[in-house]
């Protein structure tokens, strides 16, 4: 016996349909992904779950070719991302850490690391002219900042020890990572 279709199914099917097309895809996935960073946000460590890194100098590379030493846990917080022009949920999060780079990018370390051509995100960057700090590494990264995922994204204090690591989207511009940042930068 058939069942009477309802408009949801209808609905549903639609969008299961704009899902397959690619010039559709991306944009759904970025709302998605929009939509959970307004009720996610990421989860700060207790204190004894702080894993501590051991400070070191990361070598990266400018999108203009120019290498550069940034100093993880050597007196400066830093925030590291690992991200992609082609991920949904890391574009979904970018004009967050946007908001957090223009109101602490003169205290903190950002740092935002790519896998991608430096040509690639620069087109990107024409179209959405973020200010961010973008880089390709030069080096490996410490085992404990390791992880497949992207976004992956780490608030790493002044001494080295991991506050925060955030894997998918999350809203880095929430209160209660200011809160943090605020505390820290004490």
């Amino acid at each position: 016996m058939l069942k009477k279709l309802r408009w949801s199914d209808y609905v549903f099917g639609v969008f299961l349909l704009l899902l397959i097309i690619p010039q559709t895809r991306k944009p759904i996935q970025v709302a998605v992904n929009k939509a959970k960073i307004l009720v996610w946000s990421p989860r700060i460590k207790a204190v004894e779950d702080q894993a501590q890194l051991i400070p070191f100098d990361y070598k990266v590379l400018s999108l203009d070719g120019k290498p550069k030493t940034i100093g993880v846990g050597k007196g400066k917080v830093t925030f590291i991302s690992y991200w992609a022009t082609w991920c949904a949920p890391c574009l979904a999060e970018l004009s967050n850490i946007e908001k957090l780079y223009v109101d602490y990018g003169e205290h903190i370390n950002f740092v935002l690391l790519t896998n991608e051509a430096p040509e690639t995100v620069t087109t990107f960057l024409k179209k959405k002219p973020y200010t961010l700090p973008m880089y390709t590494s030069r080096m490996a990264p410490p085992p404990l900042l390791l992880d497949k995922s992207i976004p992956t994204n780490y608030l790493i204090d002044q001494n080295g020890k991991i506050m925060s690591k955030a894997t998918g989207a999350a809203d880095w511009n929430s209160k209660k990572v200011r809160s943090v940042i605020d505390a820290l930068l004490e």
